[in-house]
Protein backbone atom coordinates (compact mmCIF):
# COMPACT_ATOMS: atom_id res chain seq x y z
CA UNK A 1 0.00 0.00 0.00
CA UNK A 2 1.34 3.42 -0.88
CA UNK A 3 2.17 5.91 1.81
CA UNK A 4 -0.68 8.28 2.56
CA UNK A 5 0.11 11.92 1.89
CA UNK A 6 -1.19 14.12 4.69
CA UNK A 7 0.55 17.34 3.70
CA UNK A 8 -1.87 19.97 2.47
CA UNK A 9 -0.19 22.71 0.43
CA UNK A 10 -3.20 24.99 0.66
CA UNK A 11 -3.25 24.78 4.45
CA UNK A 12 0.49 25.40 4.46
CA UNK A 13 -0.04 28.56 2.41
CA UNK A 14 -2.55 29.76 5.02
CA UNK A 15 0.03 29.15 7.74
CA UNK A 16 2.70 31.07 5.84
CA UNK A 17 0.34 34.03 5.42
CA UNK A 18 -0.55 33.81 9.10
CA UNK A 19 3.11 34.50 9.87
CA UNK A 20 2.80 37.62 7.72
CA UNK A 21 -0.29 38.65 9.70
CA UNK A 22 1.52 38.12 13.00
CA UNK A 23 4.44 40.21 11.72
CA UNK A 24 2.09 43.00 10.65
CA UNK A 25 0.48 43.01 14.10
CA UNK A 26 3.86 43.35 15.79
CA UNK A 27 4.80 46.18 13.44
CA UNK A 28 1.48 47.89 14.16
CA UNK A 29 1.95 47.57 17.91
CA UNK A 30 5.55 48.79 17.67
CA UNK A 31 4.62 51.93 15.76
CA UNK A 32 1.42 52.82 17.61
CA UNK A 33 3.02 52.31 21.04
CA UNK A 34 6.45 53.42 19.94
CA UNK A 35 9.22 53.06 22.51
CA UNK A 36 12.78 53.33 21.16
CA UNK A 37 14.03 51.51 24.24
CA UNK A 38 11.82 48.51 23.52
CA UNK A 39 12.69 48.32 19.83
CA UNK A 40 15.29 45.58 20.22
CA UNK A 41 12.77 43.31 21.93
CA UNK A 42 10.21 43.92 19.20
CA UNK A 43 12.82 43.14 16.54
CA UNK A 44 13.67 39.89 18.31
CA UNK A 45 9.99 38.90 18.44
CA UNK A 46 9.49 39.77 14.80
CA UNK A 47 12.61 37.91 13.74
CA UNK A 48 11.34 34.83 15.57
CA UNK A 49 8.19 34.89 13.45
CA UNK A 50 10.22 35.47 10.29
CA UNK A 51 12.42 32.48 11.16
CA UNK A 52 9.38 30.27 11.76
CA UNK A 53 8.04 31.38 8.37
CA UNK A 54 11.34 30.43 6.74
CA UNK A 55 11.18 26.99 8.35
CA UNK A 56 7.63 26.53 7.07
CA UNK A 57 8.71 27.47 3.58
CA UNK A 58 11.72 25.13 3.71
CA UNK A 59 9.48 22.29 4.86
CA UNK A 60 7.19 22.94 1.92
CA UNK A 61 10.10 22.91 -0.53
CA UNK A 62 11.47 19.68 0.94
CA UNK A 63 8.11 17.97 0.60
CA UNK A 64 7.65 19.35 -2.90
CA UNK A 65 10.96 17.83 -3.98
CA UNK A 66 9.62 14.37 -3.06
CA UNK A 67 6.08 14.72 -4.41
CA UNK A 68 5.11 13.09 -7.68
CA UNK A 69 1.67 14.70 -7.90
CA UNK A 70 0.89 18.22 -6.68
CA UNK A 71 -2.46 20.05 -6.48
CA UNK A 72 -1.19 22.89 -8.67
CA UNK A 73 1.96 23.20 -10.76
CA UNK A 74 5.28 22.99 -8.91
CA UNK A 75 6.44 26.32 -10.31
CA UNK A 76 3.30 27.99 -8.95
CA UNK A 77 3.82 26.47 -5.50
CA UNK A 78 7.42 27.67 -5.45
CA UNK A 79 6.54 31.17 -6.66
CA UNK A 80 3.64 31.56 -4.25
CA UNK A 81 5.70 30.40 -1.27
CA UNK A 82 8.46 32.85 -2.19
CA UNK A 83 6.07 35.77 -2.66
CA UNK A 84 4.44 35.11 0.74
CA UNK A 85 7.90 34.92 2.28
CA UNK A 86 8.68 38.31 0.73
CA UNK A 87 5.71 39.81 2.57
CA UNK A 88 7.00 38.70 5.96
CA UNK A 89 10.53 39.79 5.09
CA UNK A 90 9.39 43.22 3.93
CA UNK A 91 7.51 43.79 7.19
CA UNK A 92 10.61 42.90 9.19
CA UNK A 93 12.62 45.28 7.00
CA UNK A 94 10.48 48.20 8.19
CA UNK A 95 11.31 47.61 11.84
CA UNK A 96 14.95 47.02 11.00
CA UNK A 97 15.03 50.32 9.13
CA UNK A 98 13.52 52.19 12.09
CA UNK A 99 16.27 50.71 14.26
CA UNK A 100 19.14 51.31 11.82
CA UNK A 101 18.14 54.91 11.07
CA UNK A 102 17.68 55.61 14.79
CA UNK A 103 14.10 56.82 14.42
CA UNK A 104 13.04 58.37 17.72
CA UNK A 105 9.44 59.29 16.93
CA UNK A 106 6.88 58.00 14.45
CA UNK A 107 5.34 60.20 11.80
CA UNK A 108 1.52 59.99 11.57
CA UNK A 109 1.72 58.87 7.93
CA UNK A 110 3.50 55.71 9.07
CA UNK A 111 0.57 54.85 11.32
CA UNK A 112 -1.78 55.18 8.36
CA UNK A 113 0.57 52.97 6.35
CA UNK A 114 0.73 50.19 8.92
CA UNK A 115 -3.08 50.12 9.13
CA UNK A 116 -3.16 49.42 5.38
CA UNK A 117 -0.47 46.74 5.71
CA UNK A 118 -2.48 44.94 8.41
CA UNK A 119 -5.57 45.06 6.19
CA UNK A 120 -3.54 43.73 3.24
CA UNK A 121 -2.25 40.80 5.27
CA UNK A 122 -5.70 39.99 6.63
CA UNK A 123 -7.01 40.12 3.07
CA UNK A 124 -4.28 37.73 1.98
CA UNK A 125 -5.21 35.30 4.73
CA UNK A 126 -8.84 35.34 3.66
CA UNK A 127 -7.72 34.78 0.06
CA UNK A 128 -5.55 31.81 1.01
CA UNK A 129 -8.30 30.29 3.15
CA UNK A 130 -10.52 30.31 0.04
CA UNK A 131 -7.73 29.15 -2.28
CA UNK A 132 -8.22 25.43 -1.75
CA UNK A 133 -11.75 25.71 -3.14
CA UNK A 134 -11.01 28.38 -5.73
CA UNK A 135 -13.09 26.61 -8.40
CA UNK A 136 -16.22 26.97 -6.24
CA UNK A 137 -15.41 30.03 -4.14
CA UNK A 138 -17.66 33.04 -4.66
CA UNK A 139 -15.46 35.35 -2.58
CA UNK A 140 -11.84 34.81 -3.58
CA UNK A 141 -12.06 37.17 -6.55
CA UNK A 142 -13.42 39.93 -4.31
CA UNK A 143 -10.57 39.36 -1.86
CA UNK A 144 -7.99 39.75 -4.62
CA UNK A 145 -9.66 42.94 -5.87
CA UNK A 146 -9.63 44.34 -2.32
CA UNK A 147 -5.91 43.68 -1.96
CA UNK A 148 -5.30 45.48 -5.24
CA UNK A 149 -7.38 48.40 -3.97
CA UNK A 150 -5.41 48.54 -0.73
CA UNK A 151 -2.15 48.57 -2.68
CA UNK A 152 -3.41 51.63 -4.53
CA UNK A 153 -4.21 53.24 -1.17
CA UNK A 154 -0.62 52.48 -0.19
CA UNK A 155 0.65 54.14 -3.36
CA UNK A 156 -1.27 57.31 -2.53
CA UNK A 157 -0.06 57.28 1.05
CA UNK A 158 3.52 56.92 -0.17
CA UNK A 159 3.20 59.78 -2.64
CA UNK A 160 1.60 62.14 -0.12
CA UNK A 161 3.89 61.14 2.76
CA UNK A 162 7.08 61.70 0.80
CA UNK A 163 5.84 65.05 -0.54
CA UNK A 164 4.88 66.19 2.96
CA UNK A 165 8.30 65.15 4.18
CA UNK A 166 10.17 67.14 1.54
CA UNK A 167 7.88 70.17 1.89
CA UNK A 168 7.86 70.38 5.67
CA UNK A 169 11.03 68.83 7.04
CA UNK A 170 13.96 71.13 7.68
CA UNK A 171 16.22 68.28 8.74
CA UNK A 172 18.17 66.55 5.97
CA UNK A 173 18.84 63.42 8.03
CA UNK A 174 15.16 63.12 8.90
CA UNK A 175 14.26 63.47 5.22
CA UNK A 176 16.71 60.77 4.15
CA UNK A 177 15.74 58.39 6.94
CA UNK A 178 12.00 58.71 6.53
CA UNK A 179 12.19 58.46 2.75
CA UNK A 180 13.76 55.03 3.29
CA UNK A 181 11.16 54.03 5.86
CA UNK A 182 8.32 55.06 3.56
CA UNK A 183 9.96 53.07 0.75
CA UNK A 184 9.95 50.01 2.99
CA UNK A 185 6.35 50.51 4.07
CA UNK A 186 5.23 50.84 0.46
CA UNK A 187 7.16 47.66 -0.40
CA UNK A 188 4.99 45.75 2.09
CA UNK A 189 1.85 46.69 0.17
CA UNK A 190 3.52 45.80 -3.12
CA UNK A 191 4.55 42.40 -1.75
CA UNK A 192 0.96 41.65 -0.72
CA UNK A 193 -0.30 42.56 -4.17
CA UNK A 194 2.30 40.27 -5.76
CA UNK A 195 0.91 37.33 -3.77
CA UNK A 196 -2.63 38.18 -4.86
CA UNK A 197 -1.49 38.42 -8.48
CA UNK A 198 0.12 34.96 -8.35
CA UNK A 199 -3.06 33.49 -6.85
CA UNK A 200 -5.10 35.10 -9.60
CA UNK A 201 -2.75 33.70 -12.23
CA UNK A 202 -3.00 30.20 -10.76
CA UNK A 203 -6.79 30.41 -10.76
CA UNK A 204 -6.82 31.51 -14.39
CA UNK A 205 -4.61 28.58 -15.40
CA UNK A 206 -6.69 26.01 -13.57
CA UNK A 207 -10.25 27.01 -14.42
Amino acid sequence: MGKKHDYNYFEAFVQLVDYSCQSAEILESSLKRFDPQGLSEMMTNLHGIEHAADMGKHDMMNRLAKEFITPIEREDIIELAQEIDNVTDSIEDVLMGIYMYNILSIRPEAIDFVDVIVQCCNGLKKTMEDFQNFRKSSTIHDSIVEINRLEEVGDRLYRDAVRSLYVNSQNALETISWTEIFDRLESCCDACEHVANVVESVIMKNT
